[in-house]
């Protein structure tokens, strides 16, 4: 009897538990894989030059891409269709194709961003770019071409688990826990000089990123989740923008814990932080940054060529998804070849400033995310469009605020950036 009674309390949750597994996915790979090369190197910077003081900031910003995050995808639960798709039905081609070659541009330069990142880690580890750059190219290629969207989504996601060599790195480099903890929860707001706004600028525009929008909703349409699992995809959402929270705090930590504390200045990018860690953190923990480092680049290395083909595709009306084969979906494959090989072969180019093509493309990100939240505010408040599923009142409220400090945060990143 009771045996038969533990079945009869365990079988409900055994459902529900599978039941979420079964929609678990594209939150969690979404907003874990946008820790990309240039938000390692955001994080890196920002732990190198100013330590704890703004780590603040991301609770904020990650609250707030979490409200995108469900917006984006509950629209594309409820109307089974993706974000391009939807913004060229309402508001014609000719609006959708400028928004999308702007964005096609930006995600360019960011997919360079990547493979350079790629370079990077391999030669931490003494490896040349001309031989890790060309086999990852391939290695990502033939992943999302001879693969169905469930076996992408679960290599995806054991790629988010790599992402706790940062927590590992985070604990054996020893912070004082009383610092980092009083810096999150009471932050000392007159200490933030207008030298930190760059950086301040770059958490915000490393973490909310246009393409993130679009492969989210994407992602759940080509997972054929339906409206019954809204509340699963709530949580997968919640869930994953909980977990690139701590570690992007776990990257802070560990450049702030040693290369601040040392007083080292000559950091600029993440590989020179996973080097500086060596000498301060010990092999293991500069290891293990650096691993992080080729995590994050490979997949991203993946995942922004895919989120490019999903949008170009659905704003120009034409068949997309990796279910599909070559001849189903042409251009789908096409874009999304094309972008691995220009942004692997740019990497290789002697003499290439790759700084300054990621600098651009955070420019673009940063002047097209508003306007992409404004097209997705509009459309999840259609009633043809969601049906009951609308936003509510202070949904809209809050993100048409989100919105304006947007606009008004694009203004300084612009002028840094340029300068």
């Amino acid at each position: 009897m009771k045996i038969e009674s533990k079945k009869k309390i365990m079988s409900p949750l055994l459902i529900k538990l599978t039941l979420f597994l079964s929609v678990v996915g594209p939150g969690l790979v979404t907003a874990n894989l946008d820790n990309d090369a240039g938000g390692i190197a955001t994080y890196s910077l920002a732990g190198a030059q100013t330590g704890y003081r703004l780590m603040w900031i991301l609770i904020p910003v990650t609250i707030a891409l979490m409200m995108f995050q469900e917006m984006s995808a509950r629209m594309g639960i409820v109307s089974g269709k993706g974000l391009a798709d939807l913004i060229r039905e309402k508001f014609g081609l000719r609006i959708t194709f400028y928004s999308l070659f702007f964005l096609l541009f930006a995600d360019l330069g960011n997919t360079m961003a990547e493979f350079a990142g790629i370079a990077a880690a391999g030669e931490i580890f003494g490896a040349t770019r001309y031989l890790t750059v060309p086999i990852c190219a391939l290695l990502v290629w033939i992943l999302v071409l001879k693969s169905d969207y469930k076996a992408i989504e679960r290599i995806f996601i054991i790629g988010c688990s790599v992402f706790f060599t940062y927590i590992i790195s985070g604990f054996m480099v020893g912070p004082n826990w009383g610092e980092v903890t009083l810096a999150i929860v009471n932050p000392d707001l007159h200490s933030i000089t207008s030298k930190d706004l760059p950086i301040m600028v770059g958490l915000l525009g490393t973490s909310i990123t246009p393409w993130m929008q679009f492969y989210i909703q994407s992602a759940v349409v080509e997972k054929g989740i339906s409206t019954k699992h809204l509340w699963h995809s709530k949580i997968d959402v919640i869930a994953g923008c909980t977990l690139m929270l701590i570690v992007t705090f776990f990257i802070i930590i560990c450049c702030a814990a040693t290369i601040f504390h040392a007083g080292i200045t000559n950091i600029h990018d993440a590989k020179d932080a996973a080097v500086a860690l060596e000498p301060l953190a010990g092999k293991y923990a500069s290891m293990l940054f650096g691993i992080g480092l080729f995590n994050a680049s490979f997949f991203a290395a993946a995942i922004l060529p895919l989120a490019a083909s999903y949008y170009i595709c659905q704003g120009m009306g034409w068949e997309s998804g990796v279910d599909r084969t070559f001849k189903e979906a042409p251009h789908f494959f096409t874009i999304f070849t094309s972008m691995i090989v220009i942004g692997g072969a740019m990497t290789l180019i002697p003499g290439i400033d790759l700084f300054k093509i990621l600098l651009y493309s955070q420019i673009l990100n940063g002047l097209l995310i508003p306007i992409v939240i404004l097209f997705i505010i509009n459309l999840c408040n259609d009633p043809d469009i969601m049906g009951e599923y609308t936003n509510s009142p202070l949904q809209n409220f809050i993100s048409y605020i989100l919105v304006t400090l947007m606009f008004f945060l694009n203004i300084p990143m612009v002028y840094y950036t340029l300068r």
